[in-house]
């Protein structure tokens, strides 16, 4: 039987992650978005879930290295799930992204503390830069008021996982 080369169209699950890379001076990790036009959008890693049944953290570890090329079970890192949820509207711009009707998406966030020498390497697909700003400074820069909230928590959080 021949193999269909054209995948079908596949739909996005609203349901994600958003990860505040940081190191434990609390620097964070933000991100310029390559498919926005000029862009100022700056954020920190986010995706998806594969499949419905895929585990949180292991959505997470996937989108940083995927996003980042940093490897959260290395030595000296520490992804940690902060047990927080978001629930917004999809910007209109994505929603096509998402099966038809859907319009909200379920943020669940983490964070992971790496050392300040970390090495990122940005997927260009995704990303076009990267910089590490002071946990305040980042949530300034955030697109997303939600990614906002999750830098200007880290203190608390970095605190409870240390």
């Amino acid at each position: 039987m021949p193999v269909n080369p054209v995948a079908p169209h596949r739909f996005k699950i609203p349901e994600s992650v958003l990860v505040v890379v940081h190191t434990p001076a609390l620097d964070v990790l933000l991100m310029r978005r390559a498919d926005v036009a000029p862009g100022e959008f700056w954020q920190s890693v986010t995706g998806s879930k594969d499949t419905v049944d895929e585990p949180l953290a292991h959505t997470a570890a996937r989108e940083v290295r995927e996003e980042t090329g940093l490897d959260p079970q290395a030595p000296g890192c520490r992804l940690t799930d902060w047990q927080l949820e978001n629930v917004y509207d999809i910007y209109p711009r994505w929603r096509a992204r998402y099966a038809p009707g859907v319009t909200r998406n379920r943020e669940h966030v983490f964070g992971l503390c790496v050392p300040p020498d970390a090495t990122v390497t940005l997927n260009p697909r995704e990303h076009s830069a990267f910089v590490w700003l002071p946990y305040r400074e980042a949530a300034g820069q955030c697109f997303s008021p939600s990614n906002a909230e999750a830098c200007l928590l880290l203190p608390r959080f970095s605190k409870v996982t240390a």
